[in-house]
């Protein structure tokens, strides 16, 4: 099994990728609003965000804070599939998202999964 994970800012693309994902047997898929750490700090640059006192006494917690107040700017979409369905699901990113070397589009990473629990193969069997 393998765990595909696509980051993207197109928010809309994103979604897209999922119900691609979806309909290309993933038995599962989960979306997950996220932000890069370079673009929230531009957003806190741009926006006039009141800090209570009570965050404002270390970075993580100011950070922690502001993640709520700002829109979201990536999606995180996350799938374990069975090895013969990554390269299916890569393609159906591609398609729509376009090509994902070129900046702005977004960044997927496939990670060797040892024991998934919880998890079922879409073709019924273990694997």
């Amino acid at each position: 099994m393998k765990l595909i994970i696509l980051i993207t800012s197109k928010i809309q693309g994103g979604m897209e990728v999922a119900l691609a994902w979806q309909e290309a047997g993933a038995p599962g898929v989960t979306i997950i609003p996220s932000h890069g750490l370079h673009s929230l700090t531009e957003q806190v640059k741009r926006t006039s965000i009141e800090l209570p006192t009570n965050v404002v006494s270390s970075m993580s917690a100011t950070l922690a804070y502001i993640t709520g107040q700002v829109e979201h700017t990536n999606y995180t979409i996350l799938s374990v599939v069975p090895n013969d369905m990554v390269d299916k699901l890569i393609e159906a990113a591609k398609e729509e998202l376009g090509d994902l070397m070129s900046p702005r589009t977004g960044v997927c990473f496939i990670v060797d999964i040892a024991q998934a629990i919880g998890v079922r193969d879409p073709r019924g069997d273990q694997e």
